[in-house]
């Protein structure tokens, strides 16, 4: 089995920054957001030897992996997984743009 490089976007990293600082900012702590992080580390490191666990999505080569109440989209490549955004589910659904 091979295991893939992760690839974050801008796109993905500015989602995934927003929604640490948005629960580091409610709950006046960085607890809850270490938590999360790890939640998402934890499943990217399956991810990695496993890339098609991803729910497949009206995109081409455009996977969807489910952490809690979060979607990563991400692409498949030979040698690397692109993180392409992070989507909060619990949002309208019609905002999403993922290209």
């Amino acid at each position: 089995m091979v295991s893939r490089k992760i690839i974050w976007s801008p796109r993905s990293k500015k989602r995934l920054y927003e929604i640490l600082d948005f629960f580091n900012q409610r709950n006046q702590s960085t607890i809850y957001s270490r938590k999360l992080y790890k939640s998402f580390q934890k499943e990217l490191s399956i991810l990695k030897l496993q890339p098609h666990i991803g729910v497949k999505t009206n995109f081409e080569n455009v996977r969807g992996l489910i952490i809690g109440d979060y979607i990563l989209f991400y692409e498949i490549e030979p040698k690397q997984i692109n993180i392409i955004t992070v989507w909060d589910s619990r949002q309208n659904p019609e905002d999403l743009k993922i290209i």
